[in-house]
């Protein structure tokens, strides 16, 4: 095997965010763009040599062209065998199943997530270590130091690879492994959820339902399992065929860009049920006949009746919710007795929690939620989740929903995402933020009395390592908050996410529509950061 050392330039745009790099396709184009970051993971590595690596993605444009690049990449700098989805094709809850259940040294994943893709779209990689879960913080400083000092990458001279056809190959003396990209992670939902209960419900009529895969990687998986498996109708998978650019649209699930699976869910006839996933296949939407299910409910919801799905008939060890979602989910805990986490926006944060068993269920306000059978959110699990729900308490989602806020209230919830802010601009209104904080508690505006205002900070409860300037919170003495934060998943300027949320015991106020519901809190959010006078913007572009 010959192995070829070039020598390189470094980049200073190499820092990775909340979960990965991600940049358009074009930026990764640039000479030894891709080459250097991909180095600069395996400099910043101990120990692998002979080990297993895996190597998968979402299927979005420049997917196959990358993973043939990191192949030989991780063969000159001395992996011993490389598990590589069939053509070049992972979810990203699929690839953390692979890596803990063969036990590989750790793994790279493509994708840009919820992000679009395409020539001029999105694109994106990340490093998961060897408990199946993305990077840690100390790994992502050490591998950024590492992309700044760069000078030359390592490469073995062979040829590019059969992606597609199964099995084993040897290459330059390091097995190579072509996987049924979803054969393990179908097995894997199966020990998890009761499929014969699924299945004989959806045989009877008492489930019906339609999944968006968005034209991404959950279309093989959502079509195996939900249909070929459980036995949905031919066609309750719709736009499941995976597109590089994934048919022009967004691969994220909400209301604005799943408004197809909307369009059914809201109308006449609508099914029992219906679900989306995004890009890479670790996010969720949840929906009824004519209900959209929050994420953050979602969560609550999951955790509430946990022991129902045969997984976790035993119980949880606890749950965690990042910081921005609601504090639903803290309220079955608390009713429960369980242990409840906040930790900062990113899953990176949830896994040593995890792997400690000190929480068994976690999510994220951003569609994301999961368990402890993977180190990443799992849209498909969450899926089945409800769905085994479903058929346990043969009900609606909205009669699940609505018995749900009977017991604990209802936390009214809602985001406002403001796309591709100028980041001087995004990073202004942080910094203005920062300077009312100390002012801020003891005023009042109406109903709302400021109780508390502060810029998150966490400690981990495991390892002790601290993260710093991790949003900002303004909480009311009647239950309210508002927290403001710059997103970590974009590609052009910043993301200014605005989250409000208000508790609500009273049921007969529970149907209130949201943003009639939180119209003061917006004011307030608003009156805060000025984001609508800095911008020169009338609305959110996103309202979730």
């Amino acid at each position: 095997m010959t192995i070829t050392i070039t020598k390189t330039t470094a980049y200073d745009d190499q820092k990775p965010g909340t979960s990965g790099l991600r940049k358009k396709v074009s930026v990764f184009q640039q000479p030894n763009y891709l080459q250097n970051f991909v180095q600069s993971i395996f400099n910043s590595l101990d120990g692998f040599q002979g080990d297993t690596l895996v190597i998968g993605g979402d299927g979005r444009y420049f997917n196959r062209q990358a993973i043939q690049i990191i192949i030989k990449m991780a063969i000159a700098n001395g992996f011993g065998k490389l598990i590589i989805g069939q053509g070049g094709l992972l979810s990203t809850p699929a690839a953390s199943n692979i890596i803990r259940k063969y036990k590989a040294f750790g793994g790279i994943v493509l994708s840009a997530s919820h992000n679009p893709g395409g020539p001029d779209e999105d694109f994106g990689i990340k490093y998961n270590v060897g408990n199946g879960g993305p990077a840690p913080e100390k790994f992502t400083d050490a591998l950024y130091a590492n992309t700044k000092v760069i000078a030359e990458y390592r490469s073995a001279e062979v040829a590019d690879i059969d992606l597609d056809t199964l099995g084993e190959q040897q290459i330059a003396g390091v097995k190579v492994s072509i996987i049924d990209p979803v054969a393990d992670y179908a097995a894997l939902m199966a020990d998890i959820f009761d499929f014969e209960l699924i299945k004989q419900s959806i045989a009877a009529g008492l489930i019906t339902l339609k999944f968006d895969a968005m034209h991404a990687i959950t279309g093989p998986y959502a079509k195996k399992i939900l249909e070929e498996e459980l036995g949905a109708t031919p066609g309750s998978v719709f736009n499941a065929v995976p597109l590089e650019d994934f048919g022009g649209g967004h691969p994220d699930p909400n209301l604005a860009h799943a408004h197809e699976l909307a369009e059914i869910m809201f109308g006449a006839d609508a099914p029992v049920f219906g679900a989306a996933s995004d890009g890479d296949g670790d996010r969720n939407m949840i929906m009824g006949a004519n209900i959209f299910v929050t994420p953050s409910d979602s969560l609550a919801i999951m955790a509430a009746n946990a022991k129902l799905i045969p997984a976790y008939a035993k119980g949880i060890s606890g749950v965690a919710r990042s910081m921005p979602t609601s504090q639903a989910v803290d309220r079955v805990a608390d009713k429960l007795s369980l242990p409840c986490y906040e930790t900062p926006t990113g899953w990176k944060f949830f896994g040593n929690l995890l792997d400690a068993d000190k929480i068994t269920i976690c999510g994220e306000e951003s569609f994301g939620s999961g368990s402890n059978h993977v180190r990443e959110k799992d849209g498909l699990w969450a899926v089945l989740f409800w769905l085994n729900l479903i058929a346990r308490k043969r009900q609606p989602v909205a009669d699940i929903v609505r018995e749900h806020w009977q017991t604990y209230g209802r936390d009214i919830y809602c985001r406002h995402d403001y796309e591709a802010v100028d980041s001087d601009i995004a990073n202004g209104i942080l910094d203005h933020l920062r300077g009312l904080l100390n002012g801020l508690p003891g005023k009042t505006w109406g109903d709302y009395t400021v109780k508390c205002a502060d810029e998150f900070s966490y400690t981990d409860p495991v390892d002790g390592s601290v993260s710093s300037a991790q949003g900002i919170r303004i909480g009311f003495a009647n239950g309210s908050r508002i927290v403001f934060r710059l997103s970590g998943t974009g590609t052009v300027g910043a993301t200014l996410r605005i989250y409000l949320e208000r508790y609500e015991r009273d049921v007969a106020k529970h149907d209130q529509d949201a943003q009639e519901a939180l119209a003061d809190l917006i004011a307030l959010a608003e009156q805060f950061c000025e984001v609508k006078r800095r911008t020169g913007r009338n609305a959110p572009d996103v309202i979730t």
